[in-house]
């Protein structure tokens, strides 16, 4: 009997640690992807200030082009410097985020920028590698890429 009780109660207590542990994942997910959200709002409102909050000092971004922006202040002037070069509204979708450790996550979706001025719409890939810190979720890197067979234009 006390076996059984025992099992019993190890199994309500493990079921208890998966259901808490689901629940704070779909609460981290939920954190990563508000701040990709934030991003994409940021480069839309061409807010320099909010930009550079979302990325930690020594981030970098390989961007589609092959150029490769290191540290947060070279990253927000090149990624000012792409707005206005490719004014069209961008949508990045974070379609699936994997946790490498508790404090290191990989978000990937896929990268949209509107066609304007009779220019074609571009689709591409996004990769952010997230850190948590003190402060919460902020971007590490960024690797935005075109998929396979797709040229740049």
């Amino acid at each position: 009997m006390r076996i059984l009780l025992c099992s019993a109660a190890c199994l309500l207590l493990a079921a208890s640690m998966m259901a808490q542990t689901a629940a704070g994942g779909a609460a981290e997910e939920a954190a990563i992807r508000a701040v990709v959200k934030s991003y994409v709002d940021a480069r839309e409102n061409r807010d320099t200030k909010a930009v550079a909050a979302l990325f930690t000092p020594d981030a970098d971004q390989l961007v589609s082009t092959g150029e490769w922006r290191r540290g947060r202040d070279t990253l927000v002037r090149g990624a000012m410097g792409s707005s206005e070069r490719n004014p069209g509204s961008r949508t990045i979708t974070a379609d699936t985020i994997r946790f490498l450790t508790s404090e290191v996550a990989i978000a990937d979706g896929p990268y949209i920028i509107a066609a304007t001025g009779g220019g074609a719409e571009r689709r591409m890939w996004a990769t952010f590698v997230l850190q948590r810190g003190a402060d919460g979720w902020r971007i590490a890197a960024i690797r935005n890429m075109f998929p396979t067979g797709q040229a740049p234009r």
